[in-house]
């Protein structure tokens, strides 16, 4: 058999041959199926990620970012590949200077910030958590330390105490700082952020300001250095050109070699030159101590930011709705690969290499009003307002055809029960008595007669009494309409009339009623809850196997097949049932 057909219900769709290795490609309507089957799983996933997202916009304190830019000014020389070297190395250790505990503690004290309790007590957020963890810094203090400080001497506290707190401030503030250099540019910016934008205007300001002023007293103080090493060695010249001066003055009284005049008096001149050089080099010194000049100056304060910088909502918002679609259809993707329920005819189809399947819609109709029920109430009366199962029409017509090949008498038997086998009967009985042929009803469900109960639950004879004379046929079978007669089940002892059946030596054949009825349809007990099926079904034309969209697996309903099978049964086809309108469209 190279194809199947498969009814939903509006038209039938042929099924692709069996495939005879490997898996069948993905179709653009197996990922439609998919997203119609999981969109819960997706849109839930996603809402929840959003609403993790808006929690946190929501209660996350809002940052503000100020900026200032500084221009370097390199005191480089050479040539232009040495300058361009120069000038990055002396740009960069400006940045680091910039960021020295010295600059950001001066900028602390400056603010008064390691008095603000709501400044040193804040709470790192979760991005300084990670940013500190990444970087091996911790705001918080060490725990020896503060053990050794408890443990000092009294009078040690106080000061310890005070360190700890400024410790705590200036980590606190580096967190809350960005410097970095503006491409390639001599441009430094100085980046703060904060809780207001006042704060976060002040922070900085003020660092700028107190790096202008660490700048300011590096140079100042190299100049110290400088002026001290000029005035010793000025004053070692001093000494020697007094010496010089000293011996061409003796050497002048009683000049006797000239050469020798000469030479003195150069060494003399050379001397006072050096001197004087010196002498003003110290003198410029000075003047570098009394007025410094930075190499670098401000060229744009910090202005008040208009809007906050952290949490960037729409970028979380859009960050959350990205994650939480792909996660959602992982998971949906993970629920589909390992959800064994039937929910697509081509599971079964495949698996058991069944002629068809067909699958039935639920309908409100059919629920609110049991056809067994309007069989019951609208007995001998007209049948064209009777209730149809959508996806029911294709089916009788299937079955039509199937006694065309001698298949007349048809057992239906669901996989589970509540799988509707005996709403199924009923309406292929109605449907096949509609078309002309004469058709029998049979209910041999014993573990639950449905049927019975609702078609004629005071019928006095039945099934079970029909097994044991053939006779009552005729009055146990109730006519429902000119073409439609129906035999309940009676009234069941120890066994049930399925096994009976299967022993043959009863008054009931299938053969003398197949002389008399066009079609002949066997309501059977649940398979997972009674043994009926696997007696019977081998007494029938054919066997029906019935499941249940969405709750019936796959497994379950290949064991029923493979079982009715081994007994000798022949699987006509198979139908889902209680499909939703979307998978049966």
């Amino acid at each position: 058999m190279t194809s199947s057909t498969i009814f939903s219900g509006v038209s039938p769709i042929s099924l692709p041959a069996a495939a005879t290795g490997g898996n069948s490609p993905l179709t653009l309507r197996d990922m439609l199926f998919f997203l119609r089957m999981r969109w819960r799983w997706i849109v839930a996933t996603t809402l929840v990620f959003l609403a993790m997202a808006g929690i946190y916009v929501l209660s996350a304190e809002p940052t503000f970012v100020a900026s200032t830019q500084l221009v370097i000014f390199p005191q480089v020389s050479g040539t232009e590949a040495q300058r361009s070297f120069a000038e990055d190395a002396f740009i960069e250790g400006q940045l680091e200077i910039a960021r020295s505990s010295d600059v950001i503690g001066e900028t602390v004290r400056a603010l008064g910030l390691d008095t603000d309790p709501g400044f040193v007590d804040q709470a790192p957020s979760l991005q300084d958590r990670a940013k500190n963890w990444l970087m091996g810094i911790s705001s918080e203090s060490d725990p020896e330390s503060q053990e050794a400080v408890g443990t000092g001497p009294r009078q040690a506290q106080p000061q310890a105490e005070d360190d700890r707190i400024q410790d705590r401030a200036i980590a606190t503030l580096l967190n809350m700082i960005g410097i970095r250099r503006v491409g390639s540019s001599t441009i430094i910016e100085i980046s703060a952020a904060a809780s207001t934008p006042q704060r976060a205007v002040d922070i900085a300001d003020m660092l700028a300001r107190q790096y202008i002023q660490k700048n300011i007293a590096m140079k100042a103080n190299a100049s110290r250095q400088y002026s001290e090493w000029l005035a010793r060695f000025v004053s070692e010249q001093q000494r020697g050109l007094a010496e010089a001066a000293s011996a061409l003055a003796s050497f002048t009284s009683n000049p006797r070699d000239q050469f020798k005049l000469a030479e003195l008096q150069s060494a003399t001149d050379a001397r006072r030159t050096l001197y004087e050089n010196t002498l003003n080099q110290l003198t410029e010194a000075r003047q570098r101590i009394t007025y410094p000049v930075s190499d670098a100056t401000i060229v744009s304060q910090a202005t008040l930011p208009l809007s906050k910088a952290r949490p960037r909502s729409a970028l979380i918002i859009a960050f959350a709705s990205a994650v939480g679609l792909g996660v959602g259809l992982a998971l949906a993707m993970i629920r589909h690969a390992g959800d064994r329920r039937i929910i697509r005819p081509h599971q079964i189809a495949e698996s058991g290499g069944l002629p068809f399947v067909t699958l039935l819609a639920t309908s409100r109709r059919i629920r609110n009003s049991h056809p067994a029920r309007f069989l019951a109430a609208g007995t001998g009366s007209s049948t064209a307002a009777y209730p149809v199962i959508p996806g029911m029409a294709e089916l009788s017509a299937t079955v039509v055809g199937l006694r065309r090949k001698r298949r007349v008498v048809i057992g239906i038997v669901a996989v589970n029960p509540g799988g509707g086998a005996s709403t199924i009967a009923c309406e292929l009985a109605v449907l096949s008595s509609i078309s002309g042929a004469h058709t029998l009803l049979i209910d041999a469900a014993a573990q639950k007669s449905s049927l019975s109960k609702s078609i004629a639950p005071h019928s006095s004879t039945g099934l079970v009494d029909v097994l044991e004379n053939g006779e009552l046929i005729q009055t146990a079978a109730l006519a429902l309409t000119p073409t439609l007669k129906f035999l309940p089940l009676g009234k069941v002892e120890a066994v049930t009339p399925a096994i009976r059946l299967s022993s043959r030596r009863t008054q009931l054949s299938f053969a003398e009623l197949k002389k008399e009825f066009d079609a002949i349809f066997v309501d059977i007990s649940a398979f997972s809850t009674s043994p009926d099926a696997n007696a019977i079904a081998p007494e029938l034309d054919g066997v029906l196997v019935v499941t249940s969209h969405g709750r019936t697996t796959i497994d379950d309903t290949m064991r029923v097949i493979d079982t009715l099978r081994n007994v000798g049964a022949e699987i006509l086809g198979a139908i889902i049932n209680h499909a939703p309108k979307r998978i049966e469209s």
